[in-house]
């Protein structure tokens, strides 16, 4: 036992080569390196800080007894958030460093990108974050796998908690709704699924305004007095991170929330969002999230929880489960093919992978569609409701509406 408490508190220590973040095994032992890419400061800096925190619980993870994992070695990169960037990296992770692996990513145009040159390199790219399903669309990449889940399985939710909640006669007059998105491939894909969704349920709605405001905006001023100025029922809002953090706070000096219901089904749940903002959070808006931190309650994820909040004094976001399923993700696929395998086999792997995680309810497991590449997950929708548990955040999520993956499209009230 106390071999084990060694080994666990060594994988935590972080260490610096070449300007890169470090974690795992040593370069002599790691049978398998990893490349991942965050952007460590900025507007979206906490997604890289808590990715690496959620990298650090994955290695705990890893060190259980009854099964044997080959050593990794994972080197972290500050992508900036900048394509070129990232796109370097990539190519600087292979030919200097030799990894098989590249992981993370959180802005899906740069995505895109690293997901053409790894499929130039023939190295695996494990996406962790961004969401955009233009990645898992048509055929399936060879080298592209997605552990978290995207924007088209938010949205296809979403269309079951818009047809439950406000258009359970499809006969009714239209639901009257806005749509504000940001203006890069992520917002535009999020719309386009929306759509596609709610048509496939039959949903009668009727688009009454669709705004695009750029990634970073600083003023929304303009996109609020849009809003206010029509008459609708429901706001779907697909800004995310700071982004979201600053409309909402614009947004409450408005009666934007009193003239409409809000919603954001795929970010606007994240811990990030409802820390950030605390007693300024509204009550009442529909957000989900990747990853809660009060859903499910199972001993796995308040495990997650609690151990990031002991590591850290802080309470994770869906950044930091969406590292840790990565790297657990590449551990398993290697488990299963063999540390020397081809790419063929770890392809196999990947395909057929089934994956615990935290956010995980009792009696699912994560599973990847070998179609597409993507791992289905079960999603969770929640109302903010006061809760001081998980300070400062002074609103969680609650009165839950739960979603499991297409193989089984049934909400069950929570």
């Amino acid at each position: 036992m106390m071999l084990r408490l060694i080994c666990v508190c060594l994988l935590l220590i972080s260490r610096v080569e070449a300007g890169e973040l470090v974690l795992g095994a040593s370069k002599a032992d790691a049978q398998a390196s990893v490349g991942c890419l965050f952007p460590m400061g900025g507007r979206g800096g906490i997604y890289g800080q808590d990715s690496v925190v959620g990298i650090k619980l994955a290695f705990e993870r890893l060190q259980q007894p009854s099964i044997s994992y080959p050593p990794i070695r994972v080197l972290v990169a500050d992508s900036s958030s900048k394509a070129s960037k990232a796109a370097r990296q990539v190519r600087d992770f292979v030919r200097k460093d030799g990894v098989r692996f590249i992981c993370g990513v959180v802005n899906s145009s740069i995505a895109l990108q690293v997901a053409e040159v790894a499929e130039e390199e023939k190295i695996f790219f494990i996406g962790t974050d961004h969401a955009s399903s233009k990645l898992t669309s048509g055929k399936a990449r060879d080298y592209y796998f997605r552990v978290s889940n995207n924007a088209q399985q938010s949205m296809q939710a979403a269309a079951l908690y818009i047809k439950e909640k406000f258009n359970k006669d499809a006969r009714a007059k239209p639901l009257r709704l806005a749509y504000i998105g940001p203006d890069y491939d992520y917002g535009y894909q999020a719309w386009r699924d929306l759509r596609d969704r709610l048509d496939y349920e039959g949903v009668n709605y009727q688009v009454e305004t669709v705004l695009w405001p750029k990634l970073y905006e600083p003023d929304y001023s303009s996109y609020l007095r849009a809003l206010v100025d029509k008459k609708v029922d429901l706001v779907v809002n697909a800004l995310w991170g700071g982004d979201l953090v600053a409309f909402i706070q614009q947004a409450n000096q408005t009666t934007l929330f009193k003239h409409a219901r809000f919603a954001n089904f795929d970010t606007g749940g994240n811990y990030e969002v409802l820390a950030a903002l605390g007693e300024d959070m509204p009550a009442g808006l529909i957000l989900s999230s990747r990853h809660h931190n009060n859903w499910p309650e199972t001993d796995y994820n308040r495990w997650f929880v609690e151990r990031f909040h002991e590591l850290t004094g802080r309470y994770p976001s869906y950044a930091a489960e969406g590292a840790y399923s990565g790297i657990l993700a590449i551990s398993e696929a290697l488990r299963l093919a063999g540390p020397e395998a081809s790419d063929e086999d770890v392809r196999k792997a990947f395909s057929s992978l089934r994956l615990k995680l935290p956010e995980d309810p009792d009696g699912f497991v994560s599973f990847m569609n070998p179609l597409n590449h993507q791992l289905q997950q079960v999603i969770a929708i929640g109302e903010t409701i006061p809760d001081h548990r998980f300070l400062p955040a002074r609103m969680m999520l609650g009165n839950w509406m739960i979603y499991h993956p297409s193989l089984s499209e049934q909400a069950e009230p929570k």
